[in-house]
């Protein structure tokens, strides 16, 4: 199984999002299609189609686990991840 595949899933089950890697976090949005943009320390991702842009910011190489819940929220809201949006 890819490493981005194990990242989805690891997002969608929500049980280590005070683990997470930022930049596993930051690969897998863009995997799935995400622009970013850096301004400073705030990592600020947005796509086509989908309403909400996404604001991540790493903690000591960690994503927060407020902002790993908000991805997932989004991932689900859109159906983002099945093979076919990336």
């Amino acid at each position: 199984m890819p490493e981005t595949d194990k990242i989805l899933i690891q997002v969608l089950r929500g049980q280590s999002d005070a683990n997470m890697r930022f930049a596993d976090l930051r690969g897998l949005l863009q995997r799935l299609g995400f622009v970013e943009r850096i301004r400073g320390s705030h990592h600020i991702f947005w796509k086509e189609g989908v309403e909400e842009i996404l604001n991540l910011q790493p903690k000591g190489g960690k994503a927060k686990p407020y902002q790993v819940k908000q991805v997932r929220h989004v991932i689900l809201k859109y159906r983002l991840g099945g093979g076919r949006d990336a």
